[in-house]
C-alpha cells in the first residue's frame, strides 16, 4: 500500500477547486463544515429558506466584504460579516430576524482559516440573536482573489415608530456619535505590514443594534441614524447633508478620536474624519433629547459625544461667535462645516477615491 506524501496532507487542507464544483468535495465540506454551524434552521437543505414573520413592515439590506487581512485586531471578516449586515438593519430600527451568507473561496486557503471564520460567523451571529439560514459557496481558481470574500443580507422587523431616516432631520436636531472614531481603519492598515508602523489598537468591531434598541426603548425621538464604514465620519454627514438639502455645523474638537489613531493619521497624511469604522454611528435628534440620548450612548462607549447640529441652508452659521468665527461667504444647500478650536470654519469635502482600498 502506498504511503501518504506531505503535499496530499497539504491537499487536504486547504480549499480545492472541487469545494466549489457541486461534487463529493462540495457536499462534504457542506456536511461536515456549514451544517453544523447553521442549520439548516427549517430542517430541509433546499434551494430557499422558509421562516415565519410576524406580520408589518420589514427592513432588508446586502453587503459584500473584502478585508484583507482576514483576521485583524479585533476581528476577522467573518464577525464582520454579521455585524456589518446586522448594524445596516439597526440604522433604520429594524431587529435582524435572518440572514443569507455567501462564501466566496480562493483555491488553496487553508481549511483552519476557513474553519475559524466559520466558527466566528456562527458566534457573532448567536450573539446578535440572528439565524444564517441559507447560502452559497464558490470557488475561484487561485491568484483570482485574497482567499476570502463574503456576500451577507439580512431581513429585519421593524418597530411601529415613524421611519427613521434622513428624510427625517430637521434644522435644530442635534448630532451625536456613539464613540471615538477611526480605530478599525487604523486597526486594518497597521496589521497590513506594508506601511512601517505598528500601533496596539484593534478594532471598534461591534454591533450597534444594543445601543439602538437601548435608543429607541426610551421613547427618544431618533430622526436618523447611519453606520460609520467606509468613508467614516466626513462620508456619512456629506450624504445626510446632500440628500436633505440642510447644513450640518460640526465642532471638531467635539469629534472623539483617540490620540493613537490622530498620530497614525498624521503619520500617514490621512483624516481620521474619513477613517473607517465598523462599530460607530451618527445619530440625528431634537436638541432637546441630546443630553437624554448621550447618556444612553455612553453606557455602551464613554467616548460618545455631541458634535454638532443641524441648520436651515443659506441661514448664518452662528451669530454668538463674535469677530472670530469668520463664516464662509455663501452657504450652499446641502454643506457640512468643520469649525475648529479657534472659530474658524472650513466646508467639508470629499476626497476622491478611498483613502486606502479594502479595510471593511
Amino acid at each position: 500500500m502506498a504511503s501518504a506524501s506531505p503535499g496530499d496532507s497539504e491537499a487536504i487542507e486547504r480549499v480545492q477547486l472541487g469545494h466549489g464544483g457541486g461534487g463529493s468535495l462540495s457536499q462534504q465540506l457542506i456536511a461536515e463544515l456549514l451544517v453544523p454551524a447553521f442549520g439548516p434552521g427549517d430542517g430541509v437543505l433546499h434551494d430557499a429558506a422558509t421562516f415565519k414573520a410576524d406580520p408589518g413592515p420589514l427592513a432588508f439590506s446586502t453587503d459584500a466584504y473584502v478585508v484583507r487581512p482576514l483576521i485583524f485586531p479585533g476581528g476577522d471578516i467573518g464577525r464582520l460579516a454579521v455585524i456589518g449586515t446586522v448594524n445596516d438593519l439597526a440604522m433604520v430600527g429594524a431587529r435582524p430576524l435572518a440572514l443569507s451568507l455567501a462564501l466566496i473561496l480562493e483555491e488553496g486557503l487553508a481549511m483552519g482559516t476557513l474553519r475559524q471564520v466559520v466558527a466566528s460567523i456562527r458566534t457573532a451571529a448567536a450573539a446578535c440573536g440572528v439565524p444564517v439560514l441559507t447560502g452559497d459557496t464558490k470557488v475561484v481558481e487561485r491568484g483570482k482573489g485574497d482567499g476570502l470574500y463574503i456576500t451577507t443580507s439580512g431581513v429585519g422587523s421593524l418597530g411601529p415608530g415613524p421611519a427613521i431616516g434622513p428624510p427625517a432631520v430637521r434644522p435644530g436636531d442635534a448630532i451625536l456619535v456613539s464613540g471615538d472614531l477611526g480605530r478599525h481603519g487604523v486597526a486594518i492598515l497597521a496589521a497590513r505590514h506594508e506601511l512601517g508602523f505598528r500601533t496596539d489598537l484593534c478594532s471598534d468591531l461591534a454591533s450597534l443594534l444594543p445601543s439602538v434598541q437601548a435608543l429607541l426603548g426610551q421613547g427618544l425621538e431618533v430622526h436618523a441614524l447611519r453606520d460609520l464604514t467606509r468613508g467614516g465620519l466626513a462620508s456619512a454627514l456629506f450624504e445626510i447633508a446632500r440628500d436633505t438639502g440642510l447644513l450640518l455645523q460640526i465642532e471638531e474638537e467635539a469629534v472623539p478620536i483617540a490620540p493613537a489613531v490622530t498620530s497614525a493619521c498624521e503619520l500617514l497624511g490621512l483624516d481620521p474624519l474619513a477613517m473607517a469604522n465598523e462599530g460607530r454611528l451618527v445619530l440625528f435628534l431634537p436638541a432637546a433629547e441630546a443630553a437624554q440620548a448621550l447618556a444612553v450612548l455612553q453606557g455602551f462607549q464613554p467616548e460618545a459625544a455631541i458634535i454638532g447640529a443641524v441648520a436651515d441652508a443659506g441661514m448664518p452659521g452662528d451669530s454668538e461667535s463674535g469677530a472670530g468665527n469668520r463664516l464662509l461667504p455663501a452657504i450652499a444647500r446641502g454643506t457640512v462645516l468643520l469649525r475648529n478650536a479657534y472659530g474658524v470654519q472650513r466646508r467639508l469635502t470629499l476626497g476622491q477615491g478611498e483613502q486606502l482600498p479594502r479595510i471593511c
